[in-house]
């Protein structure tokens, strides 16, 4: 393994370009240049080391966005420190679960807070912004090593089971490369900061990209669709970049001050997460907008993206893109033989940008690898001729109907366009004819009033009947974590609690 040191784009920056404007932090309306936000983590790194933290130690936080994280996260980095940020939205339980896993030294925060595990101490935020403010630059450590971990994050647990990814300044370094390529992103960048930082899109993907160019990141405590509208107009802040799971897409779009022609700067709404279906993405193109999906997860960083140019974005609509410079992709079949393309099989990804493990989890490891280094994703991807992939769905959600593999995420894509579905998400379950069918969660527009048989009929137009849903629940509200991801597994033990939903047996059978 050939080694380096960790990289530092904060320290790089002060030297290159030291006035230029590298952060706004909404909520205080404070700016930093590059060599104000550099000294800043030099005095984190004076607080840290204050506070007896040094390598391998974890320093956990658990507030809303602000750009004193990204200065800790910066800060314990240069220590050799590791950056743990917990995702506020889980209860005290879940959060002193995630503790017990991490064994933190110190834990900042703005919320309510778990009990602690042995040996930790709990410090607000707000004592951390006035202990930077007043204290002096440490002088400068030693670079640390590339492979360090520097990053646990917890993943959104759509299993219902959190594990902690290693992220090492390698794989930060890596996934904003490949961001920054894809995504067309240049030392003039305005990237608008929405997503929470226990996610990796917040933690790493709206951060690193803009900071590695030497462009200007604006980080706002947390997403509100009509700030985000206004802020996305605002000439004045000159947004180019921004990123968002499709959900948060939505609620921008059905915002009362939704004006995406006032967009004037923004050279793309970037989306991952979660599936988005070709119907959005060139309902946008229609609109003037570039929406540009991506793929990527907690333990890849930026995998896939689209190209920035609308007439292919709207010819592939529906796909993720291509791989990413530093990313190698193999589309294989249940033996892990490659594929050839057309052919849907698992995604396995190799590169700068893939976790070494698990946090206390080094069994993770043989489960989740191939004996080569490759990471076993657990997604179905399709590759077209012309290198393109699109993700078809999750292994463990594909099911097996009458003999015939079905896609939820297909189906699903299917019924999204129904003028009558705001929200949809299909699972298996048991049939004692088929062996599996298809069930649809639904919510309905507002004042919408859709039947089972209507959305049947529908689906039968577009797809195979093997693919058409037996059964349609309309429900109010999907469930899912704090990333945005539908948690089927919640689905499955509602299906399994609740009463007989709407039946088109005779659609799935004929």
């Amino acid at each position: 393994m050939v080694d380096f040191t960790s990289p530092d784009p904060a320290s790089l920056h002060a030297r290159l370009r030291p006035e230029s404007l590298a952060c706004i932090d909404l909520a205080s309306a404070r700016q930093w240049s590059y060599r104000q936000l550099d000294a800043d983590i030099q005095r984190a790194v004076a607080v840290l080391q204050q506070e007896g933290i040094g390598k391998g130690d974890r320093v956990a936080v658990l507030a809303r966005n602000s750009v004193h994280q990204v200065i800790l996260q910066q800060a314990a980095m240069r220590v050799g420190a590791i950056f743990v940020p917990l995702n506020w939205r889980l209860s005290l339980p879940e959060l002193g679960a995630l503790l017990m896993d991490c064994l933190p030294v110190l834990l900042y925060t703005d919320d309510a807070i778990p009990p602690l595990p042995p040996g930790c101490r709990q410090k607000d935020m707000e004592s951390f912004r006035d202990a930077v403010e007043a204290t002096a630059p440490a002088p400068r450590c030693a670079p640390h090593s590339g492979h360090d971990t520097c990053i646990i994050l917890y993943t959104s647990g759509t299993s219902g089971v959190p594990k902690g990814a290693l992220l090492t300044s390698q794989f930060l370094l890596a996934t904003a490369v490949n961001f920054n390529i894809l995504g067309e992103v240049d030392t003039g960048c305005v990237f608008l900061c929405d997503s929470p930082m226990f996610h990796v899109i917040g933690a790493v993907t709206q951060i690193w990209p803009p900071m590695l160019r030497g462009g200007t990141f604006i980080v706002s405590s947390g997403f509100q669709p009509e700030a985000t509208n206004d802020r996305l107009a605002d000439a004045a802040l000159g947004v180019t970049h921004y990123f968002c799971v499709p959900q948060m897409a939505e609620a921008l779009r059905q915002a009362s001050n939704f004006q995406p022609e006032k967009w004037g700067k923004l050279k793309a709404l970037f989306t991952g997460g979660a599936p988005n279906p070709a119907s959005n993405i060139r309902w946008w193109l229609e609109r003037g907008v570039r929406m540009v999906d991506g793929y990527g997860m907690t333990e890849t960083g930026t995998t896939l993206g689209m190209p920035l140019a609308r007439d292919i974005l709207y010819e592939k609509a529906g796909a993720a893109g291509i791989p990413g410079p530093l990313t190698s992709i193999r589309i294989v079949d249940d033996d892990e033989r490659d594929l050839p393309d057309g052919m849907a099989g698992q995604i396995l990804v190799y590169g700068m940008n893939v976790t070494p493990g698990y946090w206390n989890r080094p069994e993770e490891r043989g489960r989740c690898f191939t004996p080569d280094g490759w990471i076993r994703t657990g997604d179905i991807g399709r590759r077209d001729a012309d290198g393109f992939i699109s993700i078809v769905d999750r292994l463990k959600d594909m099911f097996i109907s009458g003999g015939e593999n079905v896609y939820p995420v297909e189906v699903e894509a299917v019924l999204i366009q129904h003028p009558a579905v705001r929200e949809v998400a299909v699972i298996g379950v048991p049939d004692a004819r088929w062996g599996e069918v298809g069930m649809a969660f639904v919510v309905a527009e507002p004042a919408a009033r859709p039947t089972a048989q209507a959305l049947a009929d529908h689906c039968q137009t577009l797809i195979a009947r093997y693919k058409v849903p037996k059964d349609f629940r309309f429900v109010e509200s999907l469930p899912r974590t704090a990333s945005g991801k539908i948690q089927k597994h919640v689905l499955r033990q509602q299906a399994l609690e609740a009463a007989p939903a709407e039946d088109i047996t005779a659609m799935a059978a004929s």
